[in-house]
């Protein structure tokens, strides 16, 4: 099987890694990919958002099946130009997307199917958000409604913080996707990652998954794409997943298909645990992996991933049984000092070689490869993961692993997985 997988972060390295596990994969081409892809496959530049470009490499190379990592292109409808062209695609057409496109429309799913979340209300003017904003209490959430590149949500935990989040949305800073906004009531809780591979009528939970949004130790600082994450949760249970199934994933599986827009891909609800942790609320809907959940699921899935996705496009995902080692993983972020902020690119990482074993992996991100050197290139840099009996096992290889790599313009996060521990030192 000849695969293109479209993107370039540590998701997509996570994705080219597990790929290149199947007895089926003849060639791996990446587009664009980074630094470490191009050690599993061959990287190629091609313009993400040229839909014909994609198409007509497709049929130079005999391309067998896409794999799409992140979201704007779901969004912009190239798993739409694809299955015009004929050609296999994995992930949900653009109507489909608008579950991550547009959380005005993922609200408006939920409100009309009773899915917890919650409460909002929407603004496409400026002064009726900040006359509205006037009258409720504190912290608040304000979200533009489009795709913001992980930027385009504020936790305002005063009017003064919550005014400028609505100045920025209205005044461009998000460009069009800034042009309508949700204002949020705050959840108090824990948040979880958990993902369902969708064939348009049935899905398939994948393990849970945490993140850890905040930029430095103890979840303070700015919001980022993600500084960590480990898998499994403690915090869900089989019962708090049958609900989280029950009340949420299928009955937005269910609407999807009803309007007309089948949702085949991955599903991924960012959910907040609640009420002495025994209820979920869906804060909101991606349509892809997380970065960096994926490389913790990807980590621990024992099946053939082409096997999942083919039966997820054909539609015979009750066929699929999947497996898990029972070994927790947890992933750190390195990143580049800076980020989520201005950052240098350029800078050389040493001392990548041997540290990885059957315990540790390194996922490249932001990196590229000049004359044998690894060069940082982005703002998250590289995921270095680990598994282990427990998730302060894996904690402990994890950073054990940093310590090995020299790179002075870099820096993490040293707390990643605390919340899973001081749970597991409660009992």
């Amino acid at each position: 099987m000849r695969v293109l997988l479209i993107g370039s972060g540590g998701r997509e390295h996570a994705l080219a890694w597990k790929i290149c596990q199947s007895k089926r994969l003849e060639k791996l081409y990446i587009a664009p990919g980074n630094g470490g892809t191009q050690l599993l496959g061959e990287n190629i530049s091609l313009n993400i958002s040229n839909h014909a470009q994609i198409i007509k490499f497709c049929r130079d190379k005999n391309i067998d099946l896409v794999i799409i990592g992140p979201e704007a292109p779901l969004v912009e409808g190239i798993v739409d130009s694809l299955q015009r062209a004929k050609i296999k695609v994995f992930g949900p057409t653009r109507e489909a997307a608008m579950l991550e496109g547009s959380k005005i429309f993922s609200k408006k799913i939920c409100k009309e199917n009773n899915i917890p979340t919650a409460n909002y209300i929407e603004f496409d003017e400026e002064r009726a958000a900040i006359n509205y904003l006037k009258e409720q209490k504190m912290p608040i959430v304000i979200k533009a409604d489009g795709l913001a590149a992980g930027k385009g949500v504020v936790i305002a935990k005063n009017f003064s913080e919550g005014k400028q989040a609505i100045k920025n949305c209205f005044g461009g800073t998000f460009g069009a996707a800034g042009k309508k906004i949700i204002i949020e009531e705050y959840l108090e809780g824990e948040e979880v990652s958990i993902f369902a591979i969708c064939d348009g009528e049935n899905f398939i939970t994948l393990a849970s998954a945490q993140d850890h949004k905040r930029a430095f130790d103890n979840d303070e600082g700015p919001n980022t794409g993600g500084m960590g994450a480990y898998s499994p949760a403690p915090i869900i249970d089989n019962n708090l997943s049958e609900k989280i199934n029950e009340k949420i994933i299928l009955p937005t599986i269910r609407a999807m298909k009803k309007r007309g827009t089948p949702f085949t891909g991955i599903l991924f609800a960012g959910l907040m645990i609640v009420n002495g942790k025994k209820e979920a609320k869906l804060i909101e809907y991606n349509v892809r992996f997380g970065d960096p959940e994926c490389q913790v699921l990807m980590l621990r899935l024992e099946n053939d991933l082409l096997d999942i996705i083919e039966a997820a496009i054909s539609g015979k995902l009750a066929n699929i049984k999947l497996a898990w080692k029972k070994q927790s993983a947890l992933c750190v972020v390195m990143a580049a000092k800076g980020y989520p902020g201005e950052y240098k690119k350029g800078s050389v990482i040493e001392n990548l070689q041997n540290i990885e074993n059957e315990n540790i992996k390194i996922f490249h991100a932001g990196t590229k490869r000049m004359e044998e050197k690894f060069l940082a290139n982005g703002g998250r840099v590289l995921n270095i993961v680990a598994l282990g009996d427990n998730v302060a096992m894996a904690q402990n290889r994890a950073y054990q692993a940093i310590r090995k790599i020299d790179w002075k313009d870099g820096f993490f996060r040293s707390d990643i997985g605390f919340r899973a521990i001081e749970e597991k030192n409660k009992y």
